[in-house]
């Protein structure tokens, strides 16, 4: 769905662009304007616009708007579109750059003769445009630096993420160069219209994310109850939320800010809602912040929490499809969110093979806990599989008590890599009538 949306996008602009372009009248043959002149205006204009309108959707899609979740699959997926939608964005931006800089190449090569003029302005437009020129350099050099420690994985997220931040004004800068600077005709056409939604879509989104008010409608305040250690890389924290606290579904994530300097950060609601606005989250330490918290977190101390986002919902399974849940590490704790909203509904409970992989399965904080849970669900199987034991998942061990042609259906939660290896076991067999459901909370 991100690459479907992504692309229709850009599709749009791009037919929109070439429609304008049909509909201007043709050369004359005596006309002194040369073709490859007439080519780089008119690819400055085409990378121009899909820059600027994927920016534009970038932007947008930064304010979490939660009516795309159901459409696109999930709030992670509304990230990924807004991620990938940014550094494409950017990669044309970076085209736009190199196409207006081929100017001196055609100098060298045609000569100045057969330039297309340039529309004239006057008055406060004409200084307007200069000033739309400037802001649209400066942005771009911004943007080129932002783009590339984006891309860096290695570029600690704390700086990244104070960098981010100018993000908003930086796309100001370049809808004020590309609305200043588009062709005045463009306004009159449908390539106009769709531009100027793109940047009004965006520039809202620029405004709200310079106001701080992105998700506010959906942030809740507590204070945490609970802070335990069920093993050395892994924090359990419980807390109590007020009352504009919506509840959540079993699987949903949640925003969680524990400290205002470092922000908010995407971890799955581990508990099931058992209507007393209590949740509890369990965080593995992979990263700086995280391997922190055992140590920062304190009983009764206030939390900030956004949410609940997510589609990773046990309401959305397809119950005629034979169900393969798959947790690896601290991908588990959705499913300990489904396990807990399923106890005591023994008379309506869906069959499932639980397959939990962990490193070590007799030293495993959780072996125990998914036990007991499905120890009162028969219906499902759970199956652990560890890894010093020898016993590491693959595909055909996934589908070996599944009968051949039956439909299947695969929510995972885990490592990339496992992930990755998991759909290729699955695509080499052949297994046609089978869906794979994953969320990515990868933040760059």
């Amino acid at each position: 769905m991100v690459k479907v949306v992504l692309a229709f996008v850009a599709v749009a602009l791009g037919l929109a662009w070439g429609l304008d372009v049909l509909q201007a009248p043709p050369l004359a043959p005596e006309s002194p304007v040369h073709p490859l002149w007439l080519a780089r205006q008119e690819a400055m204009y085409l990378s121009g616009l899909l820059s600027i309108g994927l920016m534009s959707l970038a932007m947008y899609l930064a304010t979490r708007p939660a009516w795309l979740e159901t459409p696109l699959g999930g709030m992670d997926r509304v990230y990924r579109t807004h991620k990938w939608a940014g550094i494409l964005g950017g990669s044309f931006a970076i085209m736009h750059w190199l196409v207006e800089m081929s100017d001196d190449i055609l100098k060298s090569t045609i000569g100045r003769a057969g330039r297309l003029p340039k529309e004239k302005a006057t008055g406060l437009l004409d200084s307007m445009q200069d000033l739309a020129e400037d802001f649209g350099e400066w942005g771009f050099y911004i943007l080129l630096v932002l783009l590339a420690i984006t891309l860096w994985q290695r570029f600690p997220y704390r700086p990244w993420r104070f960098l981010h931040r100018a993000m908003p004004v930086i796309y100001l800068l370049l809808a004020f160069h590309a609305a200043l600077l588009s062709p005045l005709d463009y306004w009159l056409q449908p390539v106009g219209w769709l531009l100027g939604l793109l940047i009004a879509a965006g520039v809202y989104g620029a405004l709200r994310a310079l106001l701080g008010n992105i998700g506010q409608a959906r942030r809740s305040t507590g204070e945490i109850l609970a802070v335990t250690q069920p093993a050395a890389d892994i924090v359990a924290v419980r807390c109590r939320l007020t009352g504009s606290w919506p509840g959540h579904r079993p699987g949903q994530f949640a925003l969680v800010t524990f400290d205002a300097d470092e922000g908010a950060h995407p971890f799955t609601i581990a508990s099931a809602d058992q209507g007393d606005r209590t949740i509890e989250f369990r965080i593995k330490a992979l990263g700086d912040h995280t391997r922190q918290l055992a140590g920062l977190l304190q009983v009764g101390q206030s939390v900030d929490i956004e949410g609940p986002y997510g589609r990773f919902d046990i309401a959305r399974i397809n119950r005629r499809a034979r169900q393969l849940w798959v947790a690896g590490g601290i991908g588990v704790t959705p499913f300990l969110a489904w396990l807990g909203s399923l106890q005591g509904k023994a008379a309506n409970l869906p069959e499932a093979d639980l397959h939990y992989c962990t490193r070590d399965r007799d030293n495993d904080p959780f072996v125990d806990e998914l036990t007991r849970l499905c120890a009162a669900l028969p219906a499902i199987r759970l199956h652990v599989h560890g890894a010093q034991q020898g016993e590491k998942l693959d595909a055909a061990r996934l589908l070996k008590d599944v009968p051949a042609g039956q439909a299947a259906e695969v929510w995972f939660c885990g490592p990339g890599g496992l992930a990755q290896a998991l759909r290729g076991g699955l695509d080499k067999l052949g297994w046609r009538r089978l869906r794979f459901h994953q969320e990515a909370f990868v933040m760059r």
